[in-house]
């Protein structure tokens, strides 16, 4: 399978994106197919509309239950708040991947 040519956030995350506030994301297994060294343009999810490009730095497995306060850190928020949004947005995951990236 070809890796994306693209992202999409919700657009509450675009000011941290291009600010360099948020520097990871955290996906279930259908968007961990990015490749580290890969660059991919950066939209909103709500509308497409592009704002950039990131490039992405690495890919890698994580548990839920070893998110900590770094993963929050870098989504620019508590790791109280990132545990909500993920079971919000990806009800029951036990598992997901880390996509850092930093801006283009």
């Amino acid at each position: 399978m070809n890796p994306p040519n693209k992202i999409t956030f919700f657009s509450r995350f675009e000011a941290d994106i291009l600010s360099g506030k948020k520097t990871i994301t955290l996906r279930d297994e259908s968007e961990s197919f990015y490749q580290a060294g890969q660059r991919v343009s950066v939209s909103n999810l709500e509308d497409g509309r592009c704002y950039g490009e990131l490039d992405i730095l690495s890919v890698e497995e994580v548990a839920f239950d070893e998110l900590n306060d770094t993963h929050a850190k870098q989504e620019n928020m508590s790791l109280e708040e990132l545990k909500i949004l993920i079971r919000q947005i990806y009800p029951g995951i036990t598992s997901m991947y880390m996509i850092r990236f930093s801006l283009a």
